[in-house]
């Protein structure tokens, strides 16, 4: 227990508790709610290329089954720990049930860096790890995905490993893998794309005119870089973005399509022309209409919450704003969306690659996201609609569904035994 209860995790049952007091729900599956139904923690040896042996420590949690098999992705990153994978478990679980998807949520992770790390390594790695979760993980039980410095090749690794344990293909064990093992047209860019949605959706309903919207994105991986792109294309400026290393700044706009080049050719934004080196602290700072966290959690926390600049706070990653934080933006009027709806791009789009997997039958793009599109609008809509009517913040209103529906699942189904 005292491993799972990291600030991380003890930040996902505080925000439960919170919005518990807004639902006529039974303590006793409150209670339920607070922890994860199944955790797994695994040692990882592998041979390094090198010919020494190093174990690393790897984690799949599930937390919740009560509305279908549990899905969530897996991040090779320094530091992962069991509470941190419990936390974004416990908020895939909200995510899910706001978009109204068939799944609980689940997370996992290997503690490792893996910038460090060759293919071959990365490859034995991740083949060691299925091996260990395998009687966790399956089509009908908990279905992986990818997260941050994972992609579609580690996928292609997991699938081909659990395939080869089963002796036939099973494309539905994960999603986010290439097009060509069953992947869906529209995953790579699903959750930056859903990022951008919602941003639209909310500049709908705020009504300040903008000529032109200023737009901050802190980090600029898959989910980042889209989302700047997208926006980029609907005529944003975008003044700073950054990565791992640092953040740049133009206050006439950066040009996204030659940042991707350059990022491309270079692996981070430093040097790119026209462009103020500043640090992610203080990109976070700066003055503009819409910032987009889409780099690592508890970044706006009490201690700079009160310097934050920006109208529109569209939460790309996982639990970027502390609750304390929330206090003092909500205050300030910023109108946050929240990470379970304004990310839930890329669970959904996962959700359609399911399906496909299981049918054998695949969509266009342009299908992908138009049934993305209605998804992500009408989720925005109920959440925005509930805020109004009870005069709450987006986020509680949208823990209110999405807790909701679950606690809901849980009252009908009853406690086993």
């Amino acid at each position: 227990m005292k491993e799972l209860l990291t600030p991380t995790f003890l930040m996902a049952q505080q925000q439960l508790d919170n919005v518990a007091k807004h639902l006529n729900v039974d303590s006793g599956i409150i209670e339920r709610l607070k922890f994860p139904r199944k955790s797994l923690i695994v040692s990882v040896p592998i041979r390094m290329d090198n010919g020494e042996t190093k174990t690393f420590m790897g984690y799949r949690v599930q937390h919740d089954l009560a509305m279908g098999p549990s899905k969530g992705g897996i991040r090779y990153y320094p530091g992962v720990d069991l509470g941190e994978t419990a936390a974004l478990a416990m908020w895939m679980t909200w995510k899910c049930s706001l978009m109204n998807l068939p799944f609980g949520g689940a997370k996992g992770g290997i503690d490792c860096n893996p910038a460090q790390m060759s293919e071959g390594e990365l490859e034995r790695l991740t083949r060691r790890y299925t091996t260990e979760i395998l009687p966790m993980i399956g089509p009908e039980k908990d279905i992986p995905a990818p997260d941050m410095y994972t992609n579609e090749q580690t996928m292609a690794w997991l699938m081909d490993t659990y395939s080869n344990y089963h002796g036939y293909a099973i494309p539905g064990v994960v999603t986010g893998k290439p097009i060509g093992l069953g992947g869906s047209l529209g995953r790579t860019e699903a959750t930056g794309r859903g990022v951008a949605f919602t941003v639209l959706k909310a500049l709908e309903k705020i009504k300040t005119k903008y000529s032109q919207p200023t737009v901050v994105v802190q980090g600029f991986g898959n989910v980042g870089a889209i989302t700047a792109r997208y926006l980029y294309k609907e005529g944003f400026k975008i003044i700073a973005v950054s990565d791992i290393y640092c953040g740049i700044y133009n206050p006439n706009g950066l040009n996204i399509d030659e940042l991707e080049k350059y990022v491309a050719e270079n692996k981070t934004v430093r040097g790119f022309k026209d462009s103020e080196v500043i640090t992610n602290e203080e990109l976070l700072e700066l003055k503009c209409d819409i910032l987009a966290p889409c780099a690592i959690g508890n970044v706006i926390t009490g201690k700079n919450a009160d310097r934050i600049k920006c109208r529109i706070l569209a939460e790309g990653a996982n639990g970027p704003v502390t609750p304390d934080a929330d206090e003092i933006l909500n205050k300030k009027d910023i109108f946050i969306i929240p990470s379970i709806l304004a990310n839930a791009g890329g669970v959904t789009v996962s959700y359609f690659e399911w399906v496909q997997d299981i049918q054998r039958l695949f969509w266009e793009e342009d299908e992908v996201v138009k049934k993305l599109k209605t998804l992500i609008d009408k989720a925005f809509e109920d959440v925005y609609q509930l805020a109004l009517t009870k005069k709450i913040d987006a986020r509680t209103a949208a823990m209110i569904i999405g807790v909701g529906r679950v606690a809901e699942a849980k009252r009908l189904r009853g406690l086993y035994p």
